[in-house]
């Protein structure tokens, strides 16, 4: 399922990128992108599903040969499986980071990218509430984290100021109860604006 999901929005890139005919990730452009998507597999309702959700919103400015500066913030869910129920570990982060252009077509509007960013938020365990339904009690605390993201991005102009995107991502953090590596996956929007 998520493959044909996947080749279905990469071939909706290529038809519909000959129809954007504007100048593309020219240095100074900025964009405001939207992004949402899966964290550690597939989140379903089963409550033995340890996968979870993020959304996210960031600015993007374009630099030299389509490179870009990406500054924003995440909202990312994680659920772990307990008794009849799950224990939601949650962090919202700020990040900023730069991603280097390595492969387009002649006209942009397909394009490429590898980034790293930096990390920094906060995490939520069980929203703060340590007593558990059955009396147990939880011995994760809620704190500061830190670290960074490593991106493979691909976008494509869908018009001249909408561009899909498509992300694949790793996160490093320290200071977390959840593990230090978390893989993502997703999709977005951005709406250039100048």
């Amino acid at each position: 399922m998520r493959a044909a999901v996947i080749i279905i929005a990469v071939a909706v890139c290529f038809v519909l990128s000959d129809e954007a005919h504007a100048q593309r990730a020219l240095p100074g452009m900025q964009g405001l992108q939207i992004t949402g998507g899966m964290v550690d597999g597939i989140w379903s309702k089963d409550n033995r599903n340890e996968s979870g959700y993020y959304f996210g919103v960031a600015m993007a400015t374009y630099g030299k040969n389509a490179n870009k500066w990406v500054f924003g913030t995440e909202y990312l869910r994680r659920n772990y499986p307990y008794e009849y129920g799950r224990i939601p570990v949650e962090q919202i982060t700020g990040e900023g980071g730069f991603f280097y252009n390595f492969l387009s077509s002649p006209g942009k509007a397909v394009c490429f990218s590898i980034g790293i960013s930096a990390l920094a938020g906060f995490e939520t365990v069980n929203r703060g509430d340590k007593l558990l339904d059955d009396g147990a009690t939880l011995r994760n605390e809620n704190g500061f984290l830190y670290g960074g993201a490593l991106t493979l991005e691909m976008e494509s102009y869908i018009t001249d100021r909408v561009v899909l995107l498509l992300t694949g991502r790793e996160r490093m953090l320290q200071g977390t109860t959840m593990g230090h590596f978390h893989a993502q996956f997703g999709i977005g929007l951005k709406f250039i604006i100048n």
